[in-house]
């Protein structure tokens, strides 16, 4: 994989990483929180929670570190556990600006986040990032672009990108809705002095939502890396709530339902890196046997059934509850 940083992480699980979306702030949209957080989402619990899945992830190979702004205290949470392991010098961290966490550290909050991707909220953000992360960011990325986003054309924001760029940060963008490909395409156009501006991409990809595929093939082809989010669809992928084409695919592995989504995706010759969003140990644990799944063609072709219309895809993404 291009992105020379993750390209050195060759441990087993390597093209697998942790997102912290799940475990940096106390209300999220993935399905059956309740279950995994249980009633108290405390600071404090949270950082704990978020340092065992830190912990479990590195000991089982994994190295890439998924974070944002406006992923509640994560920046903060990822910051603690590297400082807390000073001997820890192959951890690669992304981080996302874009998005401002707004909830107040509430799960009932009428605004979670507000997206802005100016160049003062980049200068801002930017500012935030360092203070926590410092020389330990390896990637930042623009958060949910979109084929209007003003980022997309902004070149004084370009111009103070490209000075990160040339400063040692890699720099890359992440996408969301049912326009991914379009927007993946045009930041692919995106250049500063004829060079590209952005080395990696983020997006979601997953056995319900496929249609990032053929613009994720070409970003890989013009040398981003590509990672995934979203494998799981915010647990639509997971029993109980998969479909039955998945849960019987997983029936004859002999692993789980998420085991199986992921290792869908990492049959795509494109992927760099796929994330895990667990918020438990048992669940990483989990996830991570997607590399051990043995997929045949005609489970290939089954699961690639389930896809739905993009448009109605993430209609039903955004109905799913903060909770």
């Amino acid at each position: 994989m291009p992105f020379s940083r993750l390209a050195t992480a060759t441990t087993p699980t390597a093209h697998l990483g942790l997102g912290l979306a799940a475990v940096g702030r106390p209300g999220y949209i993935n399905l059956d929180r309740d279950t995994d957080l249980g009633d108290d989402r405390s600071v404090e619990a949270l950082r704990s929670r978020t340092h065992e899945l830190l912990d479990a992830a590195y000991a089982q190979g994994v190295r890439y570190f998924d974070v944002a702004r406006s992923y509640g205290r994560s920046e903060e949470f990822l910051a603690d556990w590297l400082n807390a392991r000073p001997d820890i010098d192959d951890a690669v961290v992304g981080s996302k600006w874009g998005y401002t966490y707004t909830a107040g550290w509430s799960t009932d909050a009428e605004r979670h986040e507000v997206k802005d991707h100016s160049l003062a909220t980049y200068e801002r953000q930017r500012a935030e990032t360092e203070a926590l992360l410092g020389d330990r960011l390896d990637l930042y990325q623009i958060h949910s672009v979109t084929p209007d986003s003003p980022a997309l054309t902004d070149k004084d924001l370009h111009a103070r990108l490209a000075e990160a760029a040339a400063g040692g940060l890699t720099l890359g963008f992440s996408t969301s809705g049912p326009a991914q490909a379009d927007a993946i395409r045009a930041a692919l156009a995106v250049t500063v002095d004829g060079e590209p501006l952005f080395r990696t991409v983020q997006s979601t990809y997953n056995v319900l939502e496929r249609s990032a595929g053929p613009a994720l093939a070409e970003a890989h082809d013009a040398g981003l890396t590509v990672i995934v989010k979203e494998g799981m669809a915010n647990g639509r992928l997971a029993a109980p709530h998969a479909p039955e084409a998945l849960q019987e695919v997983a029936a004859a592995t002999g692993l789980g339902c998420d085991a199986v989504a992921l290792a869908w995706i990492l049959r795509e010759p494109w992927v760099g890196v796929v994330l895990s969003g667990a918020a438990t140990v048992p669940q990483l644990v989990s996830n991570l046997h997607a590399p051990a799944v043995d997929l045949d063609a005609d489970q290939m072709t089954r699961l690639a059934t389930l896809a739905e219309d993009p448009r109605a895809y993430w209609e039903h993404r955004g109905q799913l509850p903060w909770h």
